[in-house]
């Protein structure tokens, strides 16, 4: 049996993540380790547990907790570390940057240390576009392009991943990062464009749409990345970066027309707000380097967001929950209220 050890596997990409090993690959074993906050949530891997509870266990703790950390590596003797663990929202990041520093990088510096005294195979990394910061023109982010992030969010992601290529680089730990773009599909908490828009327009709510809505993004789903991480973990060079998208990109006005056009909505619904602070105005990312691994996207940025929309009306049980729960309720009045009044 292949052991695995999943930080932040209760969350979006990391819980589809495990449905697809567990899936797919019947030698492997999972242990999720995951400190269970607003968006690392049981409901994602409820039912995971029910089918692979032989194969599956999850363990609440925080990657910051050194002591916690040692314990479930001690436990768990993992081959593969793959890191989903982190505070990932950039309009969270810029009202208060404390834990995205804290857990984005002090929390991989400990994975990182108890990786390398157990002598893992692979610590692999999940990374995002957004720490190359604004591309220009038709360019595409490449992967060792210098790193410009402006976001708090992107920039302690920054961090992280420069902290793995020097324990790659000082104490040979053999390391892979994949980069990706703006993930959609099941399980992702409804505080992020994608699921907020689907959510709202079900509930014939307005959809707060920054600026004049001409930002570009890569949305690509979910299980493509996961496909791309694993393929990584199989044939990827130890101390690489990979960029995982579609290697296109819809603009968010495009995108919520795609959205309420799925849900047959109206596009009346769509509110301009005032844009963010330090918004990036385009990500586009060159995934020259996956494509000669052997892999591709089997989506279109449209069919992902697609995708990602009819499995929101399939599901409200899972999200009108967290809509109605208190957190989301106090997130989203400070956020949208006065904007949207």
């Amino acid at each position: 049996m292949t052991r695995y050890l999943i930080p932040g596997g209760a969350g979006f990409i990391g819980s589809n993540f495990i449905r697809l090993l567990l899936t797919g690959y019947p030698d492997t074993t999972v242990v999720a380790y995951d400190k269970l906050t607003y968006a690392g949530r049981r409901e994602n891997l409820q039912d995971v547990a029910r089918r692979f509870g032989d194969r599956f266990r999850l363990m609440e703790g925080d990657i910051c907790d050194a002591e916690r950390v040692t314990a479930a590596f001690a436990r768990t003797q993992p081959e593969y570390v793959v890191n989903f663990a982190a505070e990932t929202h950039v309009d969270r990041s810029i009202a208060d940057p404390r834990p995205f520093v804290h857990t984005d990088v002090l929390g991989t510096f400990t994975l990182l240390q108890a990786a390398l005294e157990h002598g893992v195979a692979r610590f692999h990394q999940i990374g995002t576009d957004e720490v190359y910061g604004h591309i220009q023109g038709d360019a595409h982010s490449r992967e060792d392009d210098p790193l410009a992030p402006r976001s708090p969010y992107s920039a302690s992601k920054a961090g992280g991943d420069l902290l793995v290529q020097a324990y790659h680089h000082t104490y040979g730990l053999p390391i892979t990062i994949s980069r990706g773009a703006n993930c959609v599909g099941p399980n992702q908490y409804p505080e992020k464009a994608v699921p907020l828009f689907a959510t709202n327009a079900l509930l014939d709510l307005p959809l707060p749409l920054y600026g004049d809505g001409r930002q570009k993004r890569d949305y690509q789903f979910v299980l493509d990345h996961c496909a791309g991480v694993k393929l990584i973990l199989e044939r990827g060079r130890a101390g690489e970066t990979y960029n995982i998208g579609t290697g296109t990109e819809l603009t968010n006005l495009e995108m919520a027309h795609i959205l309420l056009d799925e849900l047959g909505k109206p596009r009346s619904l769509i509110r301009h707000i005032e844009d963010r602070q330090g918004h990036d105005r385009r990500y586009g990312l060159d995934i020259s380097r996956m494509l000669q691994l052997g892999w591709s996207p089997a989506f279109s940025c449209e069919e992902s967001v697609r995708r990602t929309v009819r499995w929101y009306a399939d599901n409200r049980w899972w999200w009108e929950p967290i809509r109605g729960g208190d957190e989301f309720a106090e997130y989203y009045s400070q956020k949208y209220r006065r904007v949207l009044a």
